[in-house]
């Protein structure tokens, strides 16, 4: 939530008795800023694998398909036994296609509207902002495989993954061991760049964005398909003014 400090309550009066001459008081420089939780799941329920077909399972488990000499082979068989959310590669070392469970979850930011108190200054097209900070937190998680690095981007609402054009690279959650979940909010990690982004993105706080999560869970030759569920939250928490 954001909360508005002393120091902008006198800002505020303070643009009212310039409005008459045009002005914009400078001293509009602490918002608080505490977007809420931004929640994502990772629900292996989700993929709509067929492990019934004889083109990419055996008994359940992924088959070593042979693939090095016809890499086609691979991705014509992981596109017979999953339509949607999943790519195949041919792993040259074992000569035996892998399948990629790919993960991908925008979640919405509106400023404009999540902080209400920005009506304050919303004749303004932009605001100063700095990132204190971006945390991540897995409250629970039944997923019976590690989760890979999750990437994480910025992106316009219309993306909705990484390769949509205007998808930017920020940072990373790392791997999260099976069945474990964190105690506490932990940080995530940003690029050298990862951070200048988000803060150019949510300048133009009237403009909703998209902070996307994303993975890929990769299954292996004689692996079955993953179980369970990852919960999670992201925060972002900093400050702004004009």
């Amino acid at each position: 939530m954001l909360y508005v400090t002393a120091r902008l309550a006198a800002a505020v009066v303070g643009l009212g008795l310039a409005a008459g001459c045009g002005l914009i008081s400078s001293d509009v420089t602490d918002f608080n800023l505490a977007l809420p939780d931004k929640k994502f799941s990772i629900d292996a329920s989700g993929w709509q694998v067929d492990t019934a077909n004889p083109s990419l399972f055996q008994s359940g488990k992924l088959a070593a398909v042979s693939c090095s000499a016809m890499p086609t082979v691979c991705s014509s068989a992981v596109a017979q036994a999953c339509s949607n959310g999943c790519s195949g590669s041919c792993n040259t070392t074992t000569d035996a296609c892998e399948l990629s469970l790919d993960v991908s979850r925008p979640l919405k930011v509106d400023l404009a509207n999540e902080q209400p108190e920005l009506n304050t200054v919303n004749d303004q097209p932009v605001i100063r902002v700095t990132v204190d900070s971006v945390t991540y937190q897995v409250t629970g998680n039944t997923l019976n495989v590690d989760t890979p690095v999750i990437d994480v981007y910025v992106a316009p609402i219309s993306a909705l993954k990484p390769t949509d054009a205007g998808a930017e690279l920020i940072g990373t959650i790392p791997a999260v061991p099976a069945m474990t979940t964190t105690s506490s909010p932990q940080m995530m990690e940003f690029n050298a760049t990862g951070k200048a982004k988000l803060v150019n993105i949510m300048s133009t706080f009237k403009t909703p964005f998209n902070v996307l999560v994303a993975s890929s869970l990769k299954i292996t030759a004689g692996q079955m398909m993953p179980t369970g569920r990852l919960d999670a939250v992201v925060n972002i928490k900093g400050h702004a003014g004009l």
